[in-house]
């Protein structure tokens, strides 16, 4: 049903017009990303699931997350008819391993690093800025790597690549998936996209 504070002045035609673009709000669309993969994320409005974003308060059940991989907390909370929102914080943010706690309400999202939170029936949105690639491995090629300091846009390993003329593209791993530090790869050639949630990768040159 439409909303009474959206409907109340509107012609029934205009009614059926609102009524079908908040059906439309959240939806299911295939994307394909580099290298052919292809993945499916969910279009939504403001309740959407998104990295950067915790959700507190309201939870019933929290486990660990062994993938560390957000999209497992998403359908956990699908299969469970009591959630109605969720939050996944990366390992060694608020835990040493990924967790996730489902929500038996719908609580306001909070912007913070450690964590991807969503309402139920909302997929999981990566964030778009250009070149970055979120939740992108790049494996192989690597001709160094080292420990660097935790970045939610892996910025200092995007900037020792762009210092080398060597590199031509960088992998930065987040804390807690090969280890206790962010850890830095930088690549001789640009091996070809994986997704995997642990990582940020970007090509240089």
């Amino acid at each position: 049903m439409c909303p009474n504070a959206m409907c109340a002045n509107m012609s029934p035609g205009r009614r059926i017009t609102a009524i079908h673009l908040i059906g439309r709000a959240r939806m299911w669309f295939p994307v394909k990303l580099l290298g052919g993969a292809l993945i499916v994320l969910a279009v939504a409005g403001s309740a959407g699931a998104q990295v950067g974003y915790d959700r507190p308060g309201s939870d019933y059940l929290s486990f660990s997350v062994h993938p560390g991989d957000p999209t497992v907390c998403a359908a956990r909370c699908e299969r469970d008819g009591h959630c109605r929102a969720w939050s996944f914080a990366y390992p060694l943010t608020k835990n040493v391993s990924a967790t996730c706690w489902l929500k038996k309400q719908v609580t306001p999202r909070v912007q913070d690093n450690c964590c991807v939170s969503g309402v139920r029936g909302a997929g999981v949105i990566e964030p778009r800025r250009g070149p970055l690639e979120y939740s992108i491995d790049r494996h192989g090629g690597d001709y160094r790597n080292f420990d660097t300091s935790t970045d939610p846009a892996g910025t200092p390993c995007k900037s020792a690549c762009e210092a080398e003329h060597r590199c031509r593209a960088w992998t930065y791993v987040r804390p807690g998936y090969i280890g206790a530090s962010a850890r830095c790869y930088l690549k001789s050639k640009i091996p070809g996209p994986r997704r995997k949630p642990c990582c940020i990768s970007g090509v240089v040159r």
